[in-house]
């Protein structure tokens, strides 16, 4: 199964991010894809999918996310299984700490995706996001402000857990 990596190739923080999961797929596993240019088409030939989506301003998509928007509500992802990432801010923006993922995770619920690499909310500092269900984001939460220590080692963690979860 080949799996879709979607991002903005021109977004650091998130391209960063990017190269550190593909060091932990080989490149016939693993296809990038720009997400300042991706086509339904381009979306719908994955059975699997990462997507790259990082909060902001106060808590909103990216405008290259947010203008795929329309599409994606016309899409039936029955089928699909989607882990979400991205970056925020706990200590900058800590009432809506990685809104971003929470924000994507509910679109692609609503068109019948199934998310999966759900990551724990234990270590982190913020007061509320969107991203949050029970005591685990439904992604990958990393914040390069204030923890980018942490975030090789999630990293890792997350794709040994993705592994296993697209199977």
């Amino acid at each position: 199964m080949k799996i879709g990596l979607f991002y903005s190739f021109h977004a650091k923080k998130t391209a960063q991010t990017a190269k550190r999961i593909q060091e932990h797929f080989s490149s016939e596993e693993l296809e990038p894809v720009n997400a300042e240019t991706v086509t339904p088409e381009q979306f719908m030939s994955f059975n699997a999918l990462i997507l790259g989506v990082p909060t902001w301003f106060d808590g909103e998509l990216p405008n290259y996310w947010d203008e795929f928007v329309p599409a994606l509500e016309d899409l039936n992802l029955t089928g699909k299984k989607v882990a979400i990432y991205g970056a925020g801010d706990q200590k900058g923006y800590p009432e809506n700490f990685v809104d971003g993922l929470g924000i994507m995770a509910q679109l692609i619920e609503q068109q019948g995706g199934t998310l999966v690499g759900f990551t724990s909310c234990e270590g982190y500092t913020y007061e509320s996001s969107k991203a949050e269900r029970g005591h685990q984001f439904c992604g990958l939460a990393l914040d390069y402000e204030n923890q980018a220590s942490k975030n090789k080692q999630r990293i890792a963690d997350w794709c040994d857990q993705l592994r296993s979860e697209f199977k």
